[in-house]
């Protein structure tokens, strides 16, 4: 049976990065919209969004298209407005996903999830950018983002990236319970996915949120490039 799928993208990304992972699900009969979120167009203005205008972006591609019978699936950082945008497109939706996601908690923003060292080199590069954004640096996401894909991957990926605004990363969001919200939830964990060291950090807390137990995906956290068939095939699992 077809399914439409919405695909939210990590810090950084545009819908672009979700192709490969698109093509795997159209060639199973699937309708797939990949968008890419305010603040993250190449050329953006950094500051001029919030994170709610982000969540808007989703609920405005949901319902100016007059989909129904949704899946909504949210890569990393993406977990924050896929949760925020959640509650007012529920009557559309057949499942949320998170894969590798922050799924939020009350009063807690994405740098309150992440490891300090994390929280500083967030902190320091939106304070030297001027204009309040963050730029992954390469050897962080070659050590701990794509660190299953030959340099000459790495690079042309990292250089398609864009600034995040910072503003994103300190918002926090209303946690979502599913089954007050009438639509089921799961979470794809990438096995290889260091971008979170195991532990206290670690991504397993946020299927534990969720109450569900995680589906397993090959890859890194960049599997959508590294390991799309596998990760397609999970997200259709879920």
């Amino acid at each position: 049976m077809s399914e439409t799928f919405v695909l939210i993208t990590g810090a950084w990304h545009g819908g672009w990065a979700w192709r490969p992972v698109a093509e795997h699900l159209r060639a199973a009969g699937h309708r797939v919209l990949t968008p890419t979120l305010p603040g993250l167009h190449d050329g953006d203005d950094p500051t001029a969004y919030q994170l709610s205008d982000v969540a808007d972006a989703i609920v405005d591609l949901v319902e100016s298209n007059d989909l129904r019978d949704v899946t909504l699936v949210a890569h990393s950082w993406g977990g924050y407005p896929m949760t925020m945008a959640a509650p007012r497109l529920k009557d559309r939706l057949r499942k949320i996903v998170y894969w590798s996601a922050f799924v939020p908690a009350k009063g807690r923003t994405l740098n309150d999830e992440v490891p300090p060292h994390y929280t500083e080199m967030f902190e320091g590069l939106a304070a030297a950018s001027g204009n309040n954004s963050v730029a992954m640096p390469f050897e962080v996401w070659q050590a701990a983002f794509m660190n299953d894909a030959p340099e000459d991957v790495q690079r042309i990926v990292h250089a398609l990236m864009v600034p995040h605004p910072m503003q994103y990363f300190t918002t926090s969001v209303e946690p979502l319970d599913p089954a007050a919200l009438g639509v089921p939830a799961a979470y794809v964990l990438s096995v290889g996915d260091i971008a979170l060291p195991p532990g206290e950090f670690g991504w397993e807390r946020f299927a534990e949120r969720l109450g569900v137990t995680p589906i397993e995906a090959p890859g890194s956290h960049e599997a959508c490039f590294t390991e799309p068939a596998g990760l397609a095939e999970a997200i259709l699992k879920a």
